[in-house]
């Protein structure tokens, strides 16, 4: 509806004279707030017991719940106050009894013209207090998100701005942990998967609890667990403890206690004086040899030359 407003706005001022051009600017001007409308949020009064909690601390608390929502990007609020002065003007007091029915919380968003409804409903005992919040969509008529706000409990981490990111933009409920190293080129893990941290050493992680490990070669591993608070910035220092190097000479152990000794045989015995005697043994062997392998003539076979017998 906003949309067609806006355009029929431009158009009409297109029939008006204007400069050159001024006309054309106003059409993209237009367009341009269109495209960025803002999302309508109403917020209904907080109660306890299915009836409205009047009293002054929860009246402050609502407020603060307020500021929260209003102060996220592109998000108007329509206040507790108006949207019950606008059931009053319906006169649909019903309006007021909705106890989270989705059905009932869309009507409520249609008659303000919001796209979502945020309801809360006030629970704990004394000063620690805890708010169960939901939001509906009205274009679906379905729960959108629920979360809880605690107020006044030991450590007081939560806030009605964390609530109000975790309603409307749960991506956006992060920390911050910025990691300080005393070591080079150390792998981080966070619950146990590998992380390459930016320059700065800022890892944006969602609230909670992390495991942190740094490990490096040379170092015995940090680990560390972290809270991550919403909006702020938790500080790692990552201190190392390098291994010992041990320096030391090395003894070898002997494997076998066996002794080597080199005797000189006999002079008989040794190549200078064997050698000789093999080669005129073996000299004189053949001589032998060819002798009996050559038939002499017998003596009674003997005859002169020319002549008579022996």
């Amino acid at each position: 509806m906003r949309l067609i407003v806006d355009l029929r706005s431009a158009f009409a001022s297109l029939r008006a004279p204007a400069k050159p051009g001024l006309a054309a600017l106003t059409v993209v001007a237009a367009l341009a707030s269109s495209a960025a409308a803002e999302r309508v949020v109403a917020i209904t009064p907080l109660s306890t017991l299915g009836a409205e909690d009047k009293s002054a601390e929860t009246k402050k608390l609502l407020t603060q719940i307020e500021q929260a929502v209003a102060a996220m990007p592109g998000t108007k609020v329509i206040a507790a106050v108006q949207v019950s002065a606008a059931i009053d003007k319906a006169k649909k007091p019903a309006l007021k009894q909705c106890e989270g029915d989705s059905a009932c919380l869309t009507e409520l968003g249609k008659l303000v013209g919001a796209q979502l409804v945020i309801t809360g409903e006030v629970g704990g005992l004394g000063d620690s207090k805890v708010i169960y919040l939901k939001t509906t969509d009205v274009s679906t008529q379905r729960e959108l998100r629920s979360t809880t706000l605690s107020v006044g409990t030991h450590g007081g981490a939560d806030s009605p701005a964390g609530a109000a990111v975790r309603l409307l933009d749960p991506d956006r409920y992060r920390g911050i942990v910025k990691f300080g190293f005393d070591v080079q080129d150390a792998t981080v893990l966070v619950n146990g998967t590998r992380i390459q941290l930016p320059v700065n050493k800022e890892l944006p992680l969602p609230v909670g609890t992390h495991a942190v490990t740094v490990t490096h070669p040379q170092y015995h591993n940090f680990v560390k667990f972290v809270d991550v608070g919403y909006g702020r910035t938790t500080a790692v220092d990552v201190s190392m403890k390098q291994y010992p190097i041990v320096s030391h000479d090395m003894q070898g152990k002997p494997t076998s206690r066996d002794t080597i000794e080199y005797v000189r045989p006999a002079w008989y015995l040794r190549p200078t004086f064997t050698v000789p005697v093999i080669v005129v043994l073996a000299i004189t062997a053949g001589v032998i040899a060819g002798a009996l392998a050559h038939e002499f003539p017998l003596y009674e076979n003997c005859r002169k030359v020319g002549g008579d017998e022996c």
